[in-house]
Protein backbone atom coordinates (compact mmCIF):
# COMPACT_ATOMS: atom_id res chain seq x y z
CA UNK A 1 0.00 0.00 0.00
CA UNK A 2 1.19 3.50 -0.69
CA UNK A 3 1.09 6.69 0.90
CA UNK A 4 -1.53 9.01 -0.64
CA UNK A 5 -1.59 11.59 2.00
CA UNK A 6 0.15 12.76 5.23
CA UNK A 7 -1.03 15.53 7.57
CA UNK A 8 -0.60 16.32 11.08
CA UNK A 9 -3.57 18.04 13.38
CA UNK A 10 -3.41 19.87 16.26
CA UNK A 11 -6.64 19.33 17.28
CA UNK A 12 -9.67 17.34 17.31
CA UNK A 13 -11.29 19.82 15.21
CA UNK A 14 -8.77 19.64 12.78
CA UNK A 15 -9.23 16.20 12.91
CA UNK A 16 -12.70 16.26 11.69
CA UNK A 17 -11.73 19.27 9.30
CA UNK A 18 -9.62 17.06 7.43
CA UNK A 19 -11.80 13.82 7.46
CA UNK A 20 -14.87 15.89 6.37
CA UNK A 21 -12.64 17.31 3.23
CA UNK A 22 -11.34 13.60 2.53
CA UNK A 23 -15.31 12.63 2.37
CA UNK A 24 -15.95 15.02 -0.43
CA UNK A 25 -14.15 12.60 -2.60
CA UNK A 26 -15.69 9.02 -1.81
CA UNK A 27 -18.46 8.43 -4.34
CA UNK A 28 -19.30 4.56 -2.59
CA UNK A 29 -18.07 1.05 -2.00
CA UNK A 30 -15.34 2.49 -0.05
CA UNK A 31 -14.36 0.30 2.67
CA UNK A 32 -12.07 2.69 5.33
CA UNK A 33 -9.77 0.43 7.82
CA UNK A 34 -9.11 2.76 10.63
CA UNK A 35 -6.43 2.09 13.08
CA UNK A 36 -4.91 3.70 15.90
CA UNK A 37 -4.75 2.97 19.48
CA UNK A 38 -7.54 3.52 21.92
CA UNK A 39 -8.06 7.21 22.13
CA UNK A 40 -6.22 8.18 18.92
CA UNK A 41 -9.20 9.62 17.37
CA UNK A 42 -10.80 7.30 15.17
CA UNK A 43 -14.39 8.09 16.35
CA UNK A 44 -13.59 11.76 15.68
CA UNK A 45 -12.28 11.14 12.47
CA UNK A 46 -16.02 9.26 11.48
CA UNK A 47 -17.46 12.49 12.87
CA UNK A 48 -16.04 14.48 9.95
CA UNK A 49 -16.40 11.73 7.44
CA UNK A 50 -20.04 12.17 8.44
CA UNK A 51 -20.23 15.88 7.84
CA UNK A 52 -18.37 15.81 4.82
CA UNK A 53 -21.34 12.87 3.93
CA UNK A 54 -24.13 15.65 4.70
CA UNK A 55 -25.03 13.50 8.02
CA UNK A 56 -26.15 15.74 10.56
CA UNK A 57 -26.60 12.94 13.17
CA UNK A 58 -24.21 12.67 16.54
CA UNK A 59 -21.92 10.37 15.81
CA UNK A 60 -20.79 7.89 18.36
CA UNK A 61 -18.80 5.05 19.01
CA UNK A 62 -20.71 1.28 18.08
CA UNK A 63 -18.35 -0.22 20.48
CA UNK A 64 -21.53 -2.35 22.19
CA UNK A 65 -23.47 -2.43 18.78
CA UNK A 66 -20.53 -2.86 16.64
CA UNK A 67 -22.43 -0.95 13.97
CA UNK A 68 -24.30 2.09 13.45
CA UNK A 69 -25.51 3.71 10.04
CA UNK A 70 -26.00 6.87 9.39
CA UNK A 71 -27.85 8.66 6.18
CA UNK A 72 -26.29 11.35 3.45
CA UNK A 73 -25.32 11.53 0.45
CA UNK A 74 -24.12 8.09 0.82
CA UNK A 75 -25.06 5.91 3.66
CA UNK A 76 -22.14 6.09 6.37
CA UNK A 77 -21.70 2.30 7.84
CA UNK A 78 -19.27 2.78 11.12
CA UNK A 79 -17.92 -0.73 12.55
CA UNK A 80 -16.17 -1.24 15.68
CA UNK A 81 -14.79 -4.26 16.59
CA UNK A 82 -12.64 -4.12 19.63
CA UNK A 83 -15.45 -6.32 21.38
CA UNK A 84 -15.36 -9.30 19.40
CA UNK A 85 -13.08 -12.48 19.92
CA UNK A 86 -12.80 -13.10 16.06
CA UNK A 87 -14.38 -13.12 12.41
CA UNK A 88 -16.69 -15.47 13.16
CA UNK A 89 -18.37 -13.44 15.60
CA UNK A 90 -19.11 -10.82 12.53
CA UNK A 91 -20.04 -13.12 9.87
CA UNK A 92 -22.87 -14.53 12.01
CA UNK A 93 -24.35 -11.45 12.02
CA UNK A 94 -23.91 -10.55 8.44
CA UNK A 95 -23.02 -7.21 8.97
CA UNK A 96 -19.24 -7.89 6.41
CA UNK A 97 -22.16 -7.65 3.66
CA UNK A 98 -22.52 -3.67 4.32
CA UNK A 99 -18.84 -3.57 3.14
CA UNK A 100 -19.38 -4.26 -0.34
CA UNK A 101 -22.50 -1.91 -0.51
CA UNK A 102 -21.72 0.63 -3.43
CA UNK A 103 -23.93 2.94 -2.34
CA UNK A 104 -22.21 3.27 0.98
CA UNK A 105 -18.97 4.21 2.74
CA UNK A 106 -17.71 1.88 5.67
CA UNK A 107 -15.28 2.88 8.06
CA UNK A 108 -14.03 0.06 10.37
CA UNK A 109 -12.43 0.01 13.61
CA UNK A 110 -10.70 -2.64 14.62
CA UNK A 111 -10.41 -4.13 11.02
CA UNK A 112 -7.21 -6.66 12.46
CA UNK A 113 -9.48 -8.68 14.38
CA UNK A 114 -11.38 -9.76 11.12
CA UNK A 115 -8.77 -9.54 8.36
CA UNK A 116 -10.68 -12.57 6.52
CA UNK A 117 -13.82 -10.85 5.38
CA UNK A 118 -12.70 -7.55 4.58
CA UNK A 119 -12.78 -6.95 0.66
CA UNK A 120 -9.55 -6.84 -1.07
CA UNK A 121 -9.54 -3.30 -1.94
CA UNK A 122 -9.75 -1.20 1.40
CA UNK A 123 -7.95 2.40 2.02
CA UNK A 124 -5.82 2.28 5.36
CA UNK A 125 -6.56 5.69 7.83
CA UNK A 126 -3.10 5.26 10.22
CA UNK A 127 -3.88 8.05 13.35
CA UNK A 128 -0.69 7.76 15.52
CA UNK A 129 -0.80 10.40 18.44
CA UNK A 130 1.96 12.83 18.91
CA UNK A 131 0.65 14.54 22.15
CA UNK A 132 -2.41 15.47 23.96
CA UNK A 133 -4.13 16.73 21.28
CA UNK A 134 -1.39 16.22 18.30
CA UNK A 135 -2.42 13.51 15.59
CA UNK A 136 -0.41 12.30 12.43
CA UNK A 137 -3.68 11.01 9.80
CA UNK A 138 -2.11 8.75 7.32
CA UNK A 139 -3.85 7.43 4.35
CA UNK A 140 -2.79 4.39 2.40
CA UNK A 141 -4.47 2.66 -0.73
Amino acid sequence: MKVVSQITTQSTEETEAFAEQFALNLTGGEVLLLKGELGAGKTHFVKGLARGLGIDEVITSPTFALHNEYRGRLTLNHFDFYRIENSEEVEITGLNELFYDKDAVSAIEWSERIVDLLPTRCTTVQIDKLGDNMRRITIRQ
